[in-house]
């Protein structure tokens, strides 16, 4: 089993988030643990990411995978973002 991360360009609204869940859910081998507005988070048993990317792509969004490895920088709480917002 290997955890997958997902960027994903494209969605605005919780329609868009059951769109990709779909998606995703629909690959034989992956369980979907976390789908938001901006990514997704996935478990595959043997489910290559080229896949993944291109049942986003299939859904009408567009996908790269996100490099666990690489040091990711905090994430801002929504409602400071909003707060920020002219």
């Amino acid at each position: 089993m290997e955890t997958i991360a997902l960027a994903i360009t494209g969605m605005s609204c919780g329609h868009c988030v059951a769109g990709v869940r779909r998606a995703l859910a629909a690959v034989p081998g992956v369980a979907v643990q976390d789908v938001r507005i901006g990514g997704a988070t996935v478990t595959t048993d043997g489910v290559s990411a080229a896949t993944l990317l291109t049942a986003v792509e299939d859904a009408g969004y567009q996908a790269t995978v996100v490099d666990s490895a690489a040091p990711s920088a905090p994430a801002e709480p929504l409602h400071a973002l909003r707060r920020a917002a002219p």
